[in-house]
């Protein structure tokens, strides 16, 4: 089966089964944390100031920074959708890898900073905060259960990746200046909203692919190795 159609394939399948999950819409404001804490980590990195960042209920969220216009203002805007894409991709590495424990402190870590120095608002708050305490459970209490809580969030962030650059698309060809970073970037470039939004969801179906690539490749060696050990 060619890979393209394999992994839009599997993207739908993974976006069907995540809904039947009880209270799998809470997690999955993983990727907008992902995604916002791309925004805050480029914004320091070009020496601006992150002044806060809110989550919302509607797994929506906006970070608040002082940066200096121009070259700076747009790559802090690009950061958001590509980091967000990039940390999905790394989850299913690390998973890979026979690694996902630190797939599951990296995200408590950065769920930690985010508390801790950013988020402010009620529901931030209390989401981050339960995160960070039930990766921990699955972590020192359950850790049988917490492969497979590995992966349940690494498909809905990778899902998520998707469709929300997907949804960037939509917006950008209905009400362009409502797009979000896609209106930032065109605001700031001589590029339109919807090339943006475009070239979002081209680099997320880009880490979608390669990351399901590494979890294939995963399934594969773990299932010689187990022939082997029979």
């Amino acid at each position: 089966m060619n890979k393209w159609l394999k992994t839009l394939l599997f993207l739908a399948g993974s976006a069907l089964l995540t809904r039947w999950i009880p209270f799998s819409s809470l997690f999955r404001n993983l990727d907008t944390l992902f995604h916002e804490f791309g925004h805050a980590l480029v914004t320091l990195l070009l020496s601006g100031r992150v002044l806060r960042i809110e989550l919302y209920a509607d797994h929506s969220g906006v970070t608040y920074s002082a940066i200096e216009a121009g070259g700076k203002a747009i790559l802090v805007s690009l950061a958001g959708y590509l980091l967000a894409s990039v940390f999905s991709l790394l989850l299913f590495y690390l998973y890979t890898r026979g690694r996902y424990p630190w797939g599951l402190i990296m995200a408590s870590g950065v769920a930690l900073i985010m508390l801790v120095l950013y988020v402010r608002g009620g529901f931030g708050m209390l989401w981050l905060s339960g995160f960070i305490l039930l990766n921990l459970m699955m972590l020192l209490v359950w850790p049988k259960a917490g492969k497979y809580y590995y992966l349940f969030l690494a498909f809905l962030t990778l899902e998520e990746s998707v469709t929300g650059t997907l949804f960037l698309v939509s917006a950008a060809a209905i009400t362009p200046d409502r797009a979000g970073d896609a209106t930032n970037l065109a605001r700031l470039t001589p590029l339109p909203a919807f090339v943006w939004a475009l070239l979002f969801f081209v680099f997320s179906l880009l880490c979608a692919k390669w990351a399901l690539g590494f979890f294939f490749e995963g399934e594969r060696s773990r299932r010689y190795s187990d022939k082997l050990l029979k």
